[in-house]
């Protein structure tokens, strides 16, 4: 079912953006494979005994920083749209915290926007984001397996928007990037790897050595 979002700022009304809810029985593809591939064999390679214990994913967190937020409103609205776009889901807009001087940077400003990705959307977006956007990236050879945080937390930066398929070239009012962070239930890095790994994750083959040869 279709909702339109609007909202309000600087006393005009930003172009409304349509948000699609899934289906209530909808299962994701990716979620499948994990249900069908990755459980089993993540419970044979660490051994788990109980079935809560294998890895899942919890939440897949997307920030966009935009310098120009406060100033140009028309920029701010579009990255918000494409956001909506790419995700299914709307983001909210992130305000600085404190005030930086240097950076002419005052508490309030409008700064970037963040969302936050569970259930349904979190599969998708990964589904998308492995398999037809990371790989139409320039001269594209995989991520790092590297950029995890000890905790089974996974981060890793986009440069350009106009790798998802939803966005339209000429459209966009300025290239930018995305920080992407990958949030599991694995306590270590290795679990994490491994589920990734597993559900798609185009890890460079220096990485997948390490796993194999680990």
């Amino acid at each position: 079912m279709a909702k339109k979002d609007k909202k309000q700022g600087g006393g005009k009304s930003e172009k409304a953006v349509e948000v699609i809810a899934p289906p209530a029985d909808y299962i994701p593809r990716m979620q499948k494979v994990y249900q069908d591939k990755a459980v089993p064999a993540l419970t044979e390679k660490f051994s788990f005994k109980n079935p809560m214990r294998v890895p899942c994913l919890e939440k897949v967190v997307i920030n966009v920083g935009i310098g120009d937020a406060n100033n140009d409103q028309k920029l701010l609205d579009s990255v918000v749209a494409e956001l909506t776009t790419i995700a299914g889901q709307k983001p909210v807009v992130t305000r600085a915290r404190k005030s930086i001087s240097n950076f002419k940077l005052r508490e309030g400003m409008q700064v970037g926007v963040r969302i936050t990705l569970r259930r349904a959307h979190m599969w998708e977006f990964l589904d998308k984001l492995f398999g037809l956007a990371m790989p139409r990236v320039r001269d594209f050879r995989g991520v790092s397996d590297k950029s995890f945080d000890g905790r089974g937390n996974f981060s890793m930066g986009i440069k350009e928007q106009i790798v998802f398929p939803e966005i339209d070239y000429d459209k966009v009012v300025k290239i930018h990037g995305m920080d992407i962070t990958i949030v599991t239930s694995a306590p270590d890095d290795e679990e994490a790897r491994e589920l990734l790994r597993l559900l798609g994750c185009p890890f460079t083959k220096r990485g997948e050595e390490q796993q194999q040869a680990a």
